[in-house]
């Protein structure tokens, strides 16, 4: 984590298996015109080549305020400056980032990758900065001069700055910008590979495949070797993380799961000596810093604050856990034996998605597609709007973009307003899949909110981003339920940003510690769930009709019946992301995940697939995963202490609002949930903190099993 930006870069949301730096000292127009702009309102970005000068102008300014900072102004000033040279540096990282994942265009995305490389070596330059890190120490020494915000800026710049390596003797300094830049392109290289190579499987012959997947897969023809040259139909189907998951949950051919499922798992192997190589760079980073290994490093300024309190959770969790996860999987496999009408087969792993999907909607008589039909694209972003009106007294508006703002004609873009406040931030909707855009779901921050002045405020602007599937008609898009929970988590990160109203974007939004940030977004997806919710827009595309609660109730139970493998799942990834980046040497990381699915699920491994080649995860959430398992206990506990008496009540909204999305991370976390909901949220481990898990067993069902 670089000491100026720090949390950075989107997190992506991928389930089978996630926030962004923040930016530019523009100020926010009121009023529109015709003027042409660029990427995000940057003038600059008119075209690819603007990258470039963009980086120099980032530079220049920053530049400006080091010399501004050496002069040792008062530490008010310094810590203003220092965000300020965040801000600035920040505006390229992030519009970077976005480019990279979401442009159409082959040059824009080859000169944000190398906008990003630059300004990321000029970072590292700036984190070894002994004249910054001096005035930052005076700023922190003369703290009783600050306010409260700008005091917990000077700590933890100065915090930050000794975990960038500046204390250490110039050889060794050298080495860790080295590798912290070798890192950033080892990142980059995975993410790509992920793109380059999504994997595909050939099918023969087309029947094989369910009419409702035809629209995901690419028609293939092969000779027949019939008289007359007619020829066989059969689909190429892409394994990319969205289609297999809707080809292993709807494809009846155990032949076609099997193998989508092995070909999903297992590219691109290009990635396996990338993650060697992560692994092994980040843990050389972590011993010259003086940790033990990079999870250590990565774990400390967090709540959890060491491995071993995350390890001691995980365990807790995942005992807790293992006998209702035993129950559903011997369920899944006596349903498997009565529909196949075999005594002994074993259950598979390409098997868990197609059996839970039948036995899901076969007790509770509902059909995903029926499900869908109350869940057209439009009015699922009603609901966003119903939302924030409901809980914040504010109310979204489409807004024209100017020319040259927009990177693809799907993007929309809306303005959060409140009658009292005026304008909150800005939220631009990039919805639909499409070639070359990252396969994923995730919220990036483009601009985060500062104080420029005592009468200027900069208001965030952030980039939703998912990968619905696409049609020439919008209004014909229909989401599944799971989807729509996507949707929600996301907003949740997005209205993290947009609500936040903090003095520096260096704590702006979704810029808090690790085991914090996910908790909105997994709170909003209880919003997802809840009849008096869904009633609001949830309609029939066809009838009109507001989608019954009975059929809510169904998709409730169904919800349930799982939610024991589904954790387990979870503690699995984090317990495989923690080992990873432990102590070394460790094994291979097939190995690895071969020996903890053992340990921690009743799923086999498939020799010779490797999973973890496109867990994206382990590059922004290194060592870094469990914090999905705080999220889910925390937004278990705040929507049961908070929200579920009345969960769109204004009352309801402000206290979420005022105690915990507007402070960012300018206030201690443990203080921001403590003061939302009061005591029993966290508890004391080991020097550490982990959360109360009592809410979340309770919802799910597990306490009292053994």
């Amino acid at each position: 984590m670089l000491s100026l930006l720090r949390s950075s870069a989107s997190k992506l949301r991928l389930r089978p298996a996630p926030i962004s730096c923040n930016s530019v000292p523009h100020p926010t127009r009121r009023h529109r015109s015709s003027t042409a702009t660029g990427l995000y309102g940057f003038h600059h970005l008119k075209s690819p080549k603007g990258f470039q000068r963009f980086v120099d102008d980032a530079i220049e300014r920053s530049g400006e305020l080091v010399e501004f900072i050496s002069g040792m102004p008062s530490s008010a000033e310094i810590i203003k400056a220092m965000d300020e040279i965040s801000n600035t540096v920040c505006c390229v990282v992030d519009s970077a980032e976005l480019c990279r994942h979401t442009h159409p265009n082959r040059e824009f995305v080859e000169e944000a990758n190398k906008a990003s490389m630059r300004i990321n070596e000029y970072l590292h330059h700036l984190n070894t900065n002994h004249t910054l890190f001096d005035a930052v120490r005076k700023a922190e020494q003369e703290s009783h001069l600050l306010t409260k915000e700008a005091q917990r800026a000077a700590h933890y710049l100065r915090l930050d700055f000794e975990r960038g390596g500046i204390h250490l003797p110039a050889e060794k300094l050298d080495r860790v910008n080295e590798l912290n830049i070798k890192i950033s392109q080892l990142c980059r290289e995975f993410s790509e590979n992920i793109i380059i190579d999504p994997g595909a499987v050939d099918i023969f012959p087309a029947s094989r495949m369910p009419q409702s997947l035809h629209h995901l897969l690419k028609p293939i023809y092969r000779s027949s070797g019939h008289s007359g040259g007619m020829k066989e139909k059969g689909f190429c189907i892409p394994t990319d993380p969205q289609t297999l998951s809707s080809v292993l949950q709807c494809a009846s051919d155990n032949e076609v799961r099997k193998l989508t499922y092995i070909k999903g798992n297992s590219v691109p192997h290009a990635n396996l000596g990338v993650l060697d190589n992560l692994i092994a760079t980040r843990h050389e980073l972590a011993q010259i810093m003086g940790y033990r290994s990079y999870a250590e490093f990565t774990v400390k300024p967090n709540m959890s604050s060491s491995p071993e309190v995350v390890m001691c959770l995980l365990k807790e969790l995942g005992k807790t856990v293992r006998p209702s996860a035993n129950e559903e999987f011997n369920k899944i496999k006596a349903f498997k034996r009565d529909k196949c009408g075999q005594t002994d087969g074993d259950l598979e792993p390409w098997d868990e998605a197609y059996y839970t999907a039948k036995m899901k909607s076969s007790p509770y008589d509902f059909d995903s597609s029926v499900v869908a039909s109350y869940f057209p694209l439009p009015q699922c972003l009603d609901g966003l709007k119903v939302l924030v009106e409901s809980l914040f007294g504010a109310t979204f508006h489409s807004l024209p973009m100017e020319p040259g703002e927009s990177w693809h004609p799907d993007v929309l873009k809306m303005s959060l307003h409140h009658p009292e406040e005026g304008d909150l931030g800005y939220l631009y909707l990039d919805l639909y899949s499409r070639n070359d855009k990252y396969p994923g779901c995730a919220h990036f921050a483009i601009k985060g909110g500062r104080s420029v002045s005592e009468t200027e405020y900069q208001l965030p602007a952030v980039a939703l981003v998912c990968n619905f599937s696409s049609s020439r008609n919008s209004s014909t898009v229909r989401l599944n339920h799971w989807e729509l929970e996507t949707l929600f988590h996301e907003f949740g990160h997005a209205l993290h940003s947009l609500l936040s109203r903090t003095e520096y974007q260096h704590f702006s939004g979704t810029r808090v510690v690790f085991d914090l940030a996910e908790t909105p977004s997994n709170l909003f997806e209880y919003y997802a769930w809840d009849y008096r919710v869904l009633k609001t827009f949830a309609k029939h595309y066809s009838t009109g009709e507001i989608i019954p609660e009975k059929l809510v109730d169904s998709m409730q139970g169904a919800r349930k019946i799982f939610a024991a493998t589904d954790l387990q799942r979870q503690v699995f990834y984090a317990a495989v992301d923690q080992t990873l980046f432990g102590e070394q040497p460790i094994p291979p990381t097939s190995t690895i995940v071969k020996d903890l699915k053992r340990e921690y699920t009743s799923w086999k491994h498939v020799e010779g697939t490797n999973w973890q080649a496109r867990f994206i995860h382990l590059l922004n959430y290194g060592a870094g995963y469990y914090s999905y398992l705080y999220a889910k206990c925390f937004a278990a506990t705040i929507w049961q202490k908070l929200c579920q008496e009345d969960p769109l009540s204004l009352t309801t909204g402000t206290a979420l609002r005022t105690r915990f999305l507007q402070h960012g991370g300018a206030k201690e976390p443990d203080d921001l949930l403590n003061g939302l909901v009061g005591d029993g949220i966290l508890r004391d481990c080991n020097g550490g903190l982990v959360p109360d898990i009592t809410c979340l067993c309770n919802e799910m069902e597990f306490l009292g099993k053994s």
